[in-house]
Formats: C-alpha cells, sequence, structure tokens
C-alpha cells in the first residue's frame, strides 16, 4: 500500500524504493540488501526520534493513520452501536456503544474521522456538534448504571463551530459533560490518538486515566489557530507548536497526562497492528489498575488529577522583556 509522505520522511522514501528495487534484482545481492535495510532503520531512528512539534502534529493528522474505530475493531468484539441524542440527531462525528475488551463489557466513546472527502463530510472531520456530546453523555450514563468501564478515543482538530452548533448550545454541551463525567462511578480511560484540540476534546475528556499515543497532540488550541491569534498569520503555526506545549513527552513532564504509547518507528499508521497491540496493553493495565479502587476513592482521585493540573514558569525581568522582543 502506498502512504502518503512528509517532506521530513523523503530519505526514508527513497531508501525504501531503493530497497524495494534490489529486491527484484535478480541474482539477489544479500550483503548489499543487508546494508540498505540497516541504512534505512538508522535513517529512521535518526528522522523519528527528533522530530519536531509541528511533524508530530503532521503525523498525527496523516491520512492513513488509525481512526477511532480502526483500534475498536482491532481489539474488541461484539460491538454495538448507539445512535442518537434523544434530543435532536445523531451526530456521526462521534460513534457511540458498548463492546468486548478481553471478555469484559465496556461502553467505548470515538470521534471518528473519514478516509475520504464523502466520509468527511458526513464525520464532519471529527468535529462534534452539541448533539454529539449529548449522546456521548447519554450512552456514558448508561455505562455507569450498569457498572462498565469508559473507554474514551479522542480525535478532533476542535468542536464544530457552525452557527446552528453554537445555537444549539455548543458551550452548554461541553460544559455539561465535562461537570458530569466527574460524577460517574465507573472507570473512565481517555486515549488520544491523533489530534485533541481544546473543549472539542475535553468535552469528552475527563478521565481517570488519559493516555496518548506518543505522535498525538492534546492542546488548548491547533498551531494554526494559535498563530492566527497572535500574530494574524496561520503559516506560523509550526512557531506556535513549539509554544504550546502539545506533545505527548510535553504533557507527560507537566503532569496533564499520564501515559505515553509508543508507536511504531515511523507512525502509527506504517504498523497498525503494532499500535493495537500498544494500546491494548496499555489499556488492560490502566482498567486492571483502576477496577481495584472504591468507587469513593476513584471520585476523589479524579477530582484531585484535575485540579492539580495547571503549571506556570515565572521569569525575571530582563528574561521576559527578552521573550518579548523575540
Amino acid at each position: 500500500m502506498a502512504i502518503t509522505a512528509f517532506d521530513f520522511e523523503k530519505p526514508i522514501i527513497e531508501l525504501e524504493n531503493q530497497l524495494l528495487e534490489r529486491e527484484k534484482q535478480e541474482p539477489r545481492d544479500e550483503e548489499a540488501i543487508r546494508a540498505l535495510r540497516e541504512e534505512l532503520e538508522r535513517k529512521q531512528r535518526e528522522i523519528f526520534e527528533n522530530l519536531t512539534p509541528w511533524q508530530r502534529v503532521l503525523l498525527a493528522r496523516h491520512m492513513d493513520r488509525p481512526h477511532s474505530m480502526d483500534f475498536v475493531q482491532g481489539l474488541m468484539t461484539d460491538f454495538v452501536e448507539v445512535h442518537g441524542d434523544r434530543g435532536f440527531a445523531d451526530d456521526k462525528a462521534v460513534v457511540t456503544g458498548f463492546a468486548r475488551f478481553r471478555g469484559e463489557r465496556l461502553c467505548v466513546i470515538c470521534q471518528q474521522k473519514g478516509r475520504d472527502t464523502k466520509e468527511n463530510l458526513m464525520r464532519n472531520w471529527g468535529m462534534m456538534h452539541p448533539e454529539g456530546y449529548r449522546k456521548a453523555m447519554r450512552v456514558m450514563r448508561l455505562a455507569d448504571k450498569f457498572g462498565m468501564p469508559i473507554v474514551v478515543f479522542i480525535d478532533t482538530p476542535g468542536a464544530f463551530p457552525g452557527i446552528g452548533a453554537e445555537e444549539r448550545g455548543q458551550a452548554e454541551a461541553i460544559a455539561r459533560n465535562i461537570r458530569d463525567m466527574f460524577t460517574l462511578q465507573v472507570p473512565i480511560v481517555c486515549i488520544v490518538i491523533g489530534e485533541g484540540a481544546s473543549g472539542g476534546a475535553l468535552g469528552v475528556g475527563v478521565g481517570d486515566r488519559i493516555l496518548m499515543l506518543e505522535n498525538s497532540w492534546y492542546c488548548v488550541i491547533s498551531p494554526e489557530g494559535c498563530a492566527a491569534i497572535l500574530w494574524k498569520d496561520r503559516g506560523m503555526a509550526e512557531r506556535a507548536a513549539e509554544q504550546l506545549k502539545l506533545t505527548a513527552k510535553d504533557l507527560i513532564a507537566l503532569e496533564v497526562v499520564d501515559e505515553i504509547i509508543p508507536e511504531p518507528l515511523g507512525g502509527a499508521h506504517r504498523d497498525p497492528q503494532t499500535t493495537f497491540k500498544n494500546v491494548g496493553v496499555a489499556l488492560a493495565k490502566n482498567l486492571e489498575m483502576l477496577q481495584a479502587l472504591p468507587v469513593n476513592e476513584l471520585l476523589e482521585q479524579r477530582y484531585l488529577k484535575f485540579r492539580a493540573m495547571g503549571k506556570f514558569v515565572e521569569l525575571q525581568q530582563d528574561e521576559a522583556t527578552s521573550s518579548q522582543s523575540e
């Protein structure tokens, strides 16, 4: 399968093409093939172990990257979808329902993007409307009623900002979800698998454990949105990405997320099965830990986790002046 490549991946693609040509040649030069494979692995490690924040943002948006329902199909069985918010409509940007994970029943909330233009139009590029957040909460309350853990796959460029969404109470729906998720008496594991932008992500993102794939990002705003506000130029998105501290490593250091799930060398899209395996291991481990906690302790830890978020660094006057001039 042909894989779309970014500019920083071009040296890898060239080596891969050389390797394919060598492997087709007869007679095979095994020594040359081995040397090319070693060089390819060395170049992959050199590039992917030193990615910039903006390059990770690009990988999180890769068109071949596994989407939420790919993880459900790769990890779970007996999925039954639940539709609609029982108030307005069925938001296709979020898929909700129940499934079995390693024999255990659980609730899944999936922010879902499309693979092509037609599907993206149906899924609204993963941008939920108010009825999507209300649908998610309706299904989470069912899980709470029947004592099922909740797993949320986060992958959205943000909540939908259209006039209709605002008229139907977008901000209220997100705020209500944030409030009500703190009251659910079952374990909640949130996994950022691609983009986790703004209140669009946080509206289903209150969890006892927040996990992130290695090349995902999670932030109050997209780099382009930040650049447009600060510098009136979306072309400054790369600089904004560096300042926003949106990568998994940044957020572990800031204690916003709890665990980084490793991706195969080159990104999740190059080896989805290994990615599913890594997510499954992390999910099973965290569910086991959370299910061992009494309900009152679970709720208390969830509350304290989010109350503890928020760190800042004080600069001396000369440092602040230098930073402003830059």
